[in-house]
């Protein structure tokens, strides 16, 4: 299975070079219109507040070493924050015009990078990856929570600490939650021989390796592609390209792994004495993440929520695609933080972002998170039953001053607009009850009837000019997409629709916004996303259960070719001492644990091996030779050819 599919979405990302992108690419100007949005998008904010600077630059100790460039063992650049020196210094104190101003100060803030101290013995090593890795010194040794994304990150975060702390072995390591960005660095720090002879103890919440390598599992690749849009991979670091994220700069483009923990936290309350010091754990499953969790060390009183507390509004649904995020969850898990910890906690550090000190600021931020995700959810509810639909509550909806002052709270990286949405969809799903848009044609084909009904392309074009010229870039992409869709080789549409969006995602506060409208933009212009050689899957693929592996087997099979066809084999895993039976009938691949197929086709193998013969890296005929594969293998060799292949580089812009 390649490893997009295997992984967390932005592991996936880094699976892939774009191809065609240069760094001295330039954006068009902002346009007058754009000019003022920038100007009215300050109103009740605060800039002259320093409490968020004062914050980020407390307890710093160094910076990440050779202005922030980490390369792997062979060569390959990893990080490298002098892409984005455009963003520090006095010449960017005040924002471009093509860059949302509360963004752009965003963005600022997280650049500020290297290794901080939080408290005593708590330290963080910061803006070394999209998450920030905490490092805890014990009585002998060091508890390292969330180890980033990529093992040279974490390496160089651990060996930044070390170079100003004293050299300590590593003895724990915590992760808050099943995203990528909280574990895939793991053997930066520690090694599977460790953790297997007992030298370092893992401890994660209940239900992590579920999560962690079954979430996003089934849709992995179509999520893969529209990540590239969220994340901006393909974007020049510039301030009319890519400028962050919002909740961080960028995810690192490293080496990928997963240690199964050998510690679950099953319980609330769950208390551990980790070299010396106290751990109260707090679970949090179904937040951010599905599974999450919280902590607190009361002999230093250092709080932590996880990502379910950081300085942006987060997702309730992201736009690379998930399931939505229940909000009340997400309320109720902080407002539980709150009344266990609130009263005696002094710091609290996030996941992403920088700390806050005191515990009247702890407490704030905890309880207006809580009531941000609790009014989202009450608020769309109450519009959704006095009838508005999804579309109209989330233009009609805007957050009470209290909270949409907080820079804390501002949508950096979520947004209200589709947060709402993620809400409606949650409890009513996508259908807004008219009938009318109960079976609505497909795309292509009502684009080319709308082009019609508004006589042809030339006309909507000029139209659509002067709409632009007025401003109205949301209404300009909307009537042009349906252009392009009904005539892709169209190139005026497609450069009117690029600006249009262009300057959609120089007004966006939130980061991923901004890199759908550029990503979209750019795509027009140039075509297509297109990729380079994959590289090999990372470990993470060992983790991956049979049960899902056979089950994404089913959505890789073309039921369509598979009709009439009846396939069955038994496969018996060396490695896990498991039997299996696979059986295609009624154009359905089912997996079953234990079966008996009446076949006299048997697969005896490791679990990497079954992987790379159903993946294509091994053939039905060399599996035969080295003794793997007993039985005709002809009935194998045809329903392997009815299994695709996904490559997430499919057209999102155009048909």
């Amino acid at each position: 299975m390649q490893k997009h599919i295997i992984s967390m979405v932005m592991a996936a990302l880094c699976a892939f070079t774009p191809l065609g992108i240069s760094a001295q690419e330039k954006g068009k100007p902002a346009t007058e219109t754009t000019r003022k949005a920038q100007a009215n998008s300050t109103e009740g904010l605060d800039f002259s507040d320093m409490r968020d600077w004062e914050d980020a630059r407390r307890g710093f100790i160094a910076p990440l070493p050779d202005k922030g460039r980490i390369t792997s063992a062979t060569g390959r650049e990893s990080w490298n924050l002098e892409h984005y020196a455009f963003l520090s210094g006095e010449k960017a104190a005040c924002a471009p015009d093509t860059v949302n101003p509360s963004l752009w100060r965003q963005s600022r803030l997280v650049m500020l990078n290297g290794l901080f101290k939080v408290t005593e013995r708590v330290y963080q090593v910061r803006n070394a990856d999209i998450s920030n890795m905490t490092i805890i010194e014990g009585d002998t040794g060091l508890i390292i929570a969330d180890p980033l994304v990529s093992a040279e990150n974490a390496a160089a975060a651990l060996a930044l600490y070390f170079a100003h702390r004293p050299h300590k072995p590593v003895k724990y390591v915590i992760y808050s939650h099943s995203h990528v960005d909280h574990y895939g660095g793991v053997e930066g720090v520690t090694s599977t021989a460790d953790v297997h002879d007992g030298k370092v103890r893992i401890l994660a919440p209940q239900g992590f390796m579920e999560a962690a390598v079954a979430e996003n599992v089934m849709a992995g690749t179509a999520m893969s592609r529209r990540a590239m849009f969220m994340y901006g991979i393909t974007l020049p670091p510039s301030p009319t390209g890519h400028v962050g994220a919002g909740l961080g700069l960028k995810n690192s483009y490293g080496s990928k792994g997963l240690i199964p923990p050998t510690d679950i936290i099953a319980k609330d309350g769950e208390r551990r004495v980790l070299d010396g010091l106290t751990f109260v754990f707090l679970l949090a499953p179904g937040t951010e993440a599905p599974a999450e969790m919280h902590w607190y060390i009361p002999e230093l009183k250092a709080l932590t929520a996880a990502e379910n507390c950081v300085h942006t509004m987060h997702n309730l649904y992201t736009l690379r695609g998930a399931k939505t995020r229940d909000p009340l969850n997400w309320a109720q898990a902080l407002d539980a933080t709150a009344q266990r910890f609130g009263n005696e906690a002094e710091v609290m550090y996030g996941m992403h972002h920088w700390p806050v000190w005191g515990g009247e600021r702890v407490r704030e931020l905890l309880n207006r998170t809580s009531d941000l995700y609790r009014y989202i959810h009450d608020q769309t509810l109450h519009f959704a039953n006095k009838g508005l639909t999804m579309n109209e509550i989330a233009e009609e909806l805007s957050l009470p001053p209290e909270l949409s002052a907080s820079f804390a709270l501002r949508g950096y990286y979520g947004n209200l607009n589709h947060d709402i949405k993620a809400v409606y969809n949650l409890y009513l799903g996508w259908f807004d009850g008219n009938p009318a848009h109960l079976h609505p044609l497909p795309p292509v084909a009502a684009s080319k009837k709308y082009v019609e009904y508004m006589g042809g392309a030339k006309v909507v074009l000029e139209r659509a000019q002067k709409d632009f010229a007025r401003g109205e870039y949301r209404w300009v992409a909307q009537v042009l997409d349906h252009v392009v869709f009904a005539d892709p080789a169209n190139r005026e549409a497609r450069e009117l629709e690029a600006d249009a969006l262009e300057q959609l995602g120089y007004q966006a506060e939130s980061g991923p916004w901004r890199n759908f409208y550029l990503t979209g933009a750019q795509e027009l212009r140039k075509g297509s996303f297109k990729l380079n050689a994959v590289r090999e899957a990372d470990s993470q693929a060992k983790a991956l259960p049979p049960d899902l592996y056979f089950a994404n087997l089913g959505i890789r099979l073309d039921g369509q070719r598979a009709h009439g066809l009846h396939f069955a084999m038994r496969v018996v895993l060396t490695d896990l001492q498991q039997e299996w039976c696979l059986e295609l009938r009624n154009s359905v691949l089912r997996a079953t644990r234990g079966g008996s197929p009446t076949t006299s086709l048997t697969l005896t193998a490791s679990m990497p091996d079954v992987m790379a013969l159903f993946d294509g890296r091994l053939s039905p005929e060399e599996a035969t030779k080295r003794g793997l594969m007993q039985g005709d293998a002809a009935p194998l060799t045809k329903f392997l050819s009815m299994l695709d292949t996904f490559r997430p580089d499919f057209a999102i812009m155009e048909p």
